[in-house]
């Protein structure tokens, strides 16, 4: 199979955010524990930032490629949004 769409920006940066979000959270976890109450901290805003600022990256991905290469762009996007599940769901499982 052909990956030369991974090669480009819109394709990949959308991914690394989600594993920088995860991995973000789940450092977090390790150091803190599973904090609840007070203020939200600069973790959560960092994170909040990731996962919304993906969100431009990942319409812009499928809007221009869906069309030219559905197979390959079809599968891409469908990695951006499991990568994104997968950052989402500590968060939501434990209620941060």
């Amino acid at each position: 199979m052909d990956f030369t769409l991974l090669k480009k920006p819109s394709a990949w940066v959308p991914v690394a955010m989600s594993v920088a979000a995860l991995a973000l959270v789940v450092g977090d976890l390790a150091i803190y524990g599973i904090e609840r109450g007070g203020d939200e901290g600069a973790v959560a805003h960092t994170w909040q930032l990731l996962m919304a600022g993906q969100v431009p990256l990942i319409m812009y991905f499928a809007i221009n490629w869906l069309r030219q290469a559905p197979r390959q762009a079809g599968l891409i996007v469908i990695l951006q949004l499991a990568a994104g599940i997968a950052a989402l769901a500590p968060v939501w499982l434990l209620h941060l």
